[in-house]
């Protein structure tokens, strides 16, 4: 056996394998790398002389590769990743960008971070910077949004080589505080949700006409495992039901158009040409899309029905693709699985070639919300409305700087 500095030593039980105790290499004796080694335990941060057993061995750190991504954020594959036992600065602010990469209503980002070193864990935060109070009084769409940063956080820790133990509301005590994910020891292999990751920053919503063609059934069927993986229901709303839900969708659109508060909600996070505040969130009007001229298509107006110079006017489906992700319950933790169910979906959908935009305007109306439901299905909540299809990819919208959104703790 041998090592280098920063190695991490696994111990590992005898009968099934698992990992039993894990710590990093900060001392060797040897110049030929040879036992014993001063390890620091992951689980007491206590350092201790080890004379290590037949049930350990070395997880190297790696060589230059390992080096480059400590330094520079980058991370390369599997094999040059697996065995890190820390995470540089850079590598931690690169996993909280990949987060903020998620979907949230009107682009509000009501997410912050924070990274504890010696634990290794993440806090995800609810940030009312980005509430709306007068489309989401219960922050029921900001837990939404704050799940789908947590699912994206979890695919790029386990494309960073990690497992992770997720836990939704730790703290009954502190609301604000949505989930906690701790780093709990090197991949052994490639792992879900990892194989999603090229899809992170290559999501983007379109609200763009789609081809008016069939999503075939085994596309259909991965987005609806890739739901309930996050105990999360996906149907696909057709016949008289398709219909009922463009109607509510469409009657919430004309409210929002004349009711104050929602045109408030909608006004502080949209963005016009000559708008003068930083442009760190919120939808530009680049991101707007073209005006509905004919189609079935239920499209937000972020325009708020006012006339955008240059915006164009375009033919949507005559029969939209819309699904339901639905809940047994309507409870915080609910909200939170929705999201990262809503968000792994969207990777998935990403990466079988489909776009996708969001539906949520009969969702804000508690009176427009229930009858969404499918009374076939037997679940009683519905959570998100999804459009999907073949169309032109979204338009990036912005997001904050890492740094304004992410406290890096001791």
């Amino acid at each position: 056996m041998r090592a280098h500095i920063g190695d991490q030593l696994i111990v590992e039980s005898p009968t099934t394998g698992a990992t039993k105790r894990d710590g990093e290499i900060v001392g060797i004796h040897h110049d030929d790398g040879t036992p014993p080694y001063d390890v620091r335990w992951s689980d007491t941060d206590q350092v201790t002389l080890v004379f290590p057993g037949p049930d350990a061995h070395i997880h190297p750190i790696g060589d230059e590769p390992t080096r480059q991504r400590e330094e520079t954020g980058h991370r390369g594959s599997a094999t040059t990743r697996r065995g890190a036992r820390s995470l540089s600065e850079a590598v931690v602010m690169a996993l909280v960008e990949d987060a903020t990469a998620a979907p949230s209503m009107h682009n509000a980002q009501p997410w912050r971070f924070q990274y504890f070193r010696r634990r290794r864990v993440f806090h995800l935060r609810a940030d009312l910077r980005g509430a709306l109070p007068h489309s989401d009084p219960e922050l029921r769409a900001l837990h939404i949004g704050c799940g789908a940063a947590l699912m994206n956080l979890r695919v790029a820790v386990a494309h960073e080589g990690w497992e992770a133990q997720t836990r939704p509301l730790p703290d009954p005590g502190d609301p604000m505080l949505l989930a906690s994910l701790t780093l709990t020891r090197p991949l052994r292999d490639e792992a879900d949700p990892g194989a999603l990751y090229p899809a992170v920053r290559t999501r983007h919503t379109s609200r763009y006409p789609f081809d008016e063609r069939e999503i075939p059934a085994p596309v259909q069927t991965a987005l609806v495992e890739a739901a309930h993986r996050e105990q999360v229901a996906l149907s696909f709303v057709s016949g008289w039901h398709l219909q009922s839900v463009v109607d509510l969708a469409l009657e919430a659109e004309a409210r929002n158009l004349t009711d104050p508060g929602a045109a408030a909600d909608l006004a502080r996070f949209t963005r016009g040409a000559d708008d003068t505040r930083p442009a760190t969130e919120g939808v530009p009007e680049s991101a707007f899309g073209p005006r509905r001229r004919v189609g079935n298509a239920p499209m937000r107006d972020f325009a708020g029905g006012r006339t955008v110079p240059g915006r164009p006017a375009a033919d949507f489906e005559t029969l939209p693709h819309l699904v339901l992700l639905s809940t047994s319950r309507d409870r915080p933790v609910d909200w939170l699985r929705t999201g990262q169910a809503v968000e792994r979906v969207l990777l998935q959908a990403t990466l079988e070639g489909l776009s996708a935009s969001f539906v949520t305007q009969a969702l804000e109306w508690q009176d427009l919300r229930w009858p969404l439901r499918d009374p076939m299905s037997g679940m009683a909540y519905v959570q998100m409305v999804l459009r999907l299809g073949y169309g032109p990819p979204g338009t990036r919208t912005p997001r904050r700087p890492v740094d304004d959104v992410l406290d890096i703790e001791p």
